[in-house]
């Protein structure tokens, strides 16, 4: 969770004649039917003053630079709320959680575009405190420690960052008091730290996670994106091609493996019958069928692999992307999966390209080779039009071929399409 900084200065009092300022909406909130600006207040007395709606209150917080992922999980907050609850939109660029070297000063801050965008995607006011408001007398002495989950993949890069997630989401759930609390898919891990805090220390919130946003290109928005040149925007589009490439090659290994369980060992006499006659690529299905009804289950390998093989292309790509870790975990405790697991996993990447890191993931399902397993391939992802698509089209086409090799041209030139069907919570509700 992060913070924008007031306008003009953060660490300066502000008036009190100012502390719920109507926004104006503009030509945005008003293409969508905005009927109410939202409130911009800047301390939690001003947000208590204002007056608390007969319905549930959501929260979505966020570091400020708002863009389509964000507005998604206002508009997810307003609907789950309806027109007779209120949301709550944070915006605070939260320094405990930038380490050494991190982009803290230079992170953007665009709290009047924020309101705005904010207002238009269906919040009721946006509380952006300053530093001061949130750590009165400096950096807490006592904070929320995110336990051995914490020390993994993003905890390892970016030590004590999710300590500091926590102690601010902490804060700030103290200080919006909410129902409802809205984070995004994309930050699979922050979510499970968040809905693990918030079970057990029994805050009395509902933790939701809202599906990755992604470009029509399939690059998931950040607000880090706006950092990247052109021909990095480029190299960048590998992270989703990897995640893509190894949802592809796992449905296209498990659809193999159900057509196996239905033809058995007679499979690999077909293979002979049809090499002796010739038919060469339909051997190799055949043979490829066979093999699948023998042989171990790969599935996780299979992953690994398939986004493993983009990523080192996209290595020797220019400007290269330079990994930071490739993980396929459980998401309740997101250590890594054993090949032979069954059930959800997620699949998490980041790398960085130039000088800026970037994190994605998708959730994949291991059916252990069950006929149903095709059919589970679905990430909880939308692009910014809010539609979806299936992979299911891919995974049949895929699945009658005995490989599929993925390499980063060729994954940018035709982009993955994006899964399918929002996914249920992360562990508990994340």
């Amino acid at each position: 969770m992060t913070s924008s900084p007031l306008s003009p200065d953060p660490d300066q009092p502000v008036d009190p004649s100012d502390q719920a300022r109507p926004v104006d909406p503009s030509h945005h909130a008003r293409s969508v039917g905005a009927s109410r600006p939202a409130h911009l207040v800047h301390t939690a007395a001003a947000l208590r003053d204002l007056p608390r709606r007969a319905g549930s209150r959501a929260v979505v917080m966020t570091m400020g630079a708002l863009h389509e992922g964000h507005a998604t999980l206002i508009r997810a907050a307003r609907s789950r709320v309806g027109p007779q609850g209120q949301v709550v939109v944070t915006v605070f660029v939260n320094p405990l959680q930038f380490g050494a070297g991190e982009d803290l000063d230079r992170y953007p801050r665009t709290l009047d575009a924020d309101a705005e965008l904010a207002t238009a995607a269906g919040a009721d006011a946006v509380f952006a405190p300053s530093v001061d408001e949130v750590y009165p007398g400096g950096e807490p002495q006592i904070r929320i420690a995110a336990g051995p989950m914490g020390t993994l993949l993003e905890g390892a890069s970016r030590p004590g960052h999710f300590d500091g997630v926590l102690t601010v989401v902490a804060k700030l759930l103290h200080l919006t008091a909410p129902d409802l609390a809205f984070f995004g898919q994309k930050d699979a891990q922050q979510l499970a730290v968040i809905t693990r805090m918030a079970a057990d220390l029994n805050f009395p919130v509902e933790i939701i996670g809202v599906p990755t946003v992604r470009e029509e290109d399939g690059l998931a928005l950040s607000s880090r994106n706006r950092y990247l040149s052109a021909p990095e925007r480029s190299t960048a589009l590998a992270l989703s091609a990897a995640l893509f490439a190894a949802r592809d090659r796992l449905a296209a290994e498990e659809a193999l493996r159900a057509r196996a369980a239905s033809v058995g060992h007679a499979a690999q006499h077909r293979s002979a019958a049809l090499a002796a006659l010739g038919e060469d690529r339909a051997a190799a299905d055949a043979h490829a069928v066979a093999y699948a009804a023998a042989g171990p289950l790969l599935g996780p390998s299979v992953a690994r692999a398939a986004a493993r093989a983009v990523l080192e292309d996209a290595a020797r790509l220019y400007p290269p992307l330079t990994l930071d870790y490739l993980a396929l975990v459980d998401p309740s405790d997101f250590t890594e999966i054993p090949d032979g697991y069954e059930g959800e996993a997620i699949l998490a990447v980041a790398a960085k390209v130039g000088g800026t890191r970037l994190i994605d993931n998708i959730r994949l399902v291991f059916r252990a080779g069950r006929p149903e397993a095709t059919a589970a391939h679905q990430d909880g992802t939308t692009t910014q039009d809010g539609t979806t698509t299936d992979a299911a089209a891919a995974a049949t086409s895929a699945a009658s071929a005995p490989s599929v090799t993925s390499t980063t041209h060729a994954a940018l030139a035709t982009p993955a399409t994006p899964p399918t069907t929002p996914q249920g919570p992360l562990g508990a509700t994340r």
